[in-house]
């Protein structure tokens, strides 16, 4: 589809939404006409009431026209003089594809790329372009590949899309404000009977009398209504004008595949699958991982990290690399299913560009100073709050926030102690007490959640579910000891998850048997004692 229909099937979906309200205020009106053609008094004034109420919103939403110009998105916005490679090869693409470059480019903080123009009178008045570019999503793709995914970014230029997307989003604006005044006339039209009701029941208990159940069935259901015939317009509003942003979106594929070859392409859009899931694990659970401890990454590293990480890590994300969904994120996603894309690239002729990803130079190789890049994308992008926590080593940042998870641990094991009478919960008054009675051992265990199985079992049988349980009670009282003493530190990795580092040797092989020894049948503290206890 042109340029010129998607804009006529643009400026249609809009005058749709003030043919709707057109006919609605058309229906009041005939409401009212019949009201004081065939009712007379207070019931036709009633009538005129509702219908005045309930065109409000409608003529609200229909000529509330200016939708806000929308910000640009938090980043660092780059010149020619600072990022000359960059700007070079954006310009270079934008002219292989045909299309007029950017005016502004910004680095942001995700793991994407997307393009924007604040056009003026409904689209037919180019405005400011602007290129966001994910410093997170360069970190994983090589040059090729990054310049696949420019491409894509230069065919929404070339297509025009840029150019309609203020005016279907004035339709989404317009629509959404008209079926939240709705909503919000129903709510508080139920908030004021609510009210009433109560001040009702107030009294009546105070005469000592039975107060009514409040009852707000069917109050704003005129509004309801109302917002529900928006509604329905609405999502077919959405799956008309996300339908054409599909079609773009597989346009813009094969700009990319044209400028940046088929393999380029399709690898980019494997590697971006890979990509969002490996950042959205890296911010969860490395550059977030101390703020409950108040604590940040080194300056420049909330970011950097993810680059180390992504090394390592490396072979770990090929299930990401081939695992597509074949599905849209929802019916109103305006992408389609990346694995109908991966597979529309790769059913392609083969255009003598192959080569294997990740041969090409690393794509932060194009900007001046990477490392420069990321640390100065943090006061950028950051809550201020975040930026002023301590600054502390990886290995600390870990350390540190383990230690609070492995101490939340250690506090149920010593609140299940405390309630079987334990008056000091640690692990040398914890050992004290099995000693004195070995059955609190069992007893112990109960205080744990505990499978169907678990909890059925008698004797012998429930003394084996028993086992691990307090095993690993005892376990965790021991982290705490040898962490407390310094013996044990958590220690970082980039590759797996953090680990408790335990003092060289056997010592590991020593705690296994130690702890096996304790929730023995016939059980022996004195192993445990010696190697954690033990001046």
């Amino acid at each position: 589809m042109g340029a010129s229909l998607r804009a006529l099937r643009a400026l249609v979906l809009l005058a749709g939404f003030y043919l709707l309200g057109l006919v609605l205020l058309a229906a009041l009106a005939a409401a009212d006409w019949a009201g004081f053609t065939w009712l007379h008094g207070p019931v036709a004034a009633k009538v005129l009431i509702v219908t005045v109420v309930l065109a409000i919103p409608i003529v609200r939403g229909m000529f509330m026209l200016r939708t806000p110009d929308p910000d640009p998105l938090p980043g660092i916005a780059v010149t020619d003089e600072h990022e000359p490679a960059l700007w070079a090869a954006v310009r270079e693409i934008a002219e292989q594809v045909g299309t007029r470059a950017p005016d502004e480019i910004l680095l942001i903080d995700e793991v994407n790329a997307a393009v924007s123009e604040d056009a003026r009178l409904l689209g037919l008045r180019p405005g400011t372009r602007r290129l966001y570019v994910g410093l997170p999503l360069m970190a994983g793709l090589d040059e090729m590949q990054l310049r696949a995914v420019l491409a894509h970014e230069m065919g929404h230029y070339a297509n025009l899309d840029t150019r309609l997307t203020p005016l279907i989003a004035r339709g989404r604006a317009q629509l959404i404000r008209t079926v939240a005044h709705f909503h919000e006339r129903a709510d508080d039209k139920v908030a004021k009977e609510r009210a009433k009701q109560e001040k009702k029941a107030g009294k009546r208990l105070a005469q000592g009398k039975k107060a009514k159940e409040i009852d707000t069935t069917g109050e704003g259901a005129m509004y309801r209504a109302m917002a529900a015939i928006y509604t329905a317009y609405g999502k077919f509003y959405l799956r008309a004008s996300l339908s054409g942003a599909r079609r773009q979106e597989l346009a813009a594929d094969l700009a990319a595949v044209r400028i940046a070859g088929r393999d380029a392409t399709a690898s980019a859009l494997r590697e971006l699958n890979a990509l969002d899931a490996a950042h959205d694990f890296y911010l969860r659970c490395y550059a977030t991982i101390g703020l409950g401890s108040s604590l940040m990454p080194p300056a420049g590293q909330f970011f950097g990290g993810f680059r180390t990480m992504l090394a390592a890590r490396h072979d770990e994300l090929d299930g990401a690399r081939t695992e597509l969904s074949d599905e849209p994120a929802s019916p109103y996603d305006s992408h389609p299913a990346l694995a109908e894309r991966v597979a529309r690239i790769e059913a392609l002729p083969d255009d003598g560009r192959a080569g294997q990803p990740g041969t090409a130079r690393p794509s932060l190789e194009l900007l001046a100073d990477a490392d420069a890049s990321v640390a100065a994308l943090e006061p950028a992008v950051l809550n201020p709050t975040l930026l002023t926590m301590e600054r502390v080593s990886w290995e600390e940042l870990v350390h540190a926030a383990m230690l609070g998870h492995s101490g939340r641990r250690a506090s149920a094991v010593q609140e299940a102690l405390a309630a079987e009478g334990v008056a000091d919960p640690g692990l040398a008054a914890a050992l004290d007490a099995i000693d004195a009675d070995p059955t609190l051992r069992w007893r112990l265990a109960d205080r744990f959640p505990k499978s169907e199985e678990a909890a059925a079992a008698t004797g012998r049988v429930a003394r084996e579910f028993a086992r691990p349980v307090v095993r690993r009670a005892l376990g965790r009282l021991v982290e705490g000891e040898l962490i407390e003493r310094g013996v044990a530190r958590w220690q970082l990795s980039w590759s797996r998850s953090a680990t408790l580092g335990y003092p060289a040797g056997d010592f590991t092989d020593r705690l296994d048997e130690a702890l096996d020894a304790a929730v023995a049948d016939q059980s022996d503290t004195e192993p445990l004692r010696k190697l954690v206890l033990a001046p």
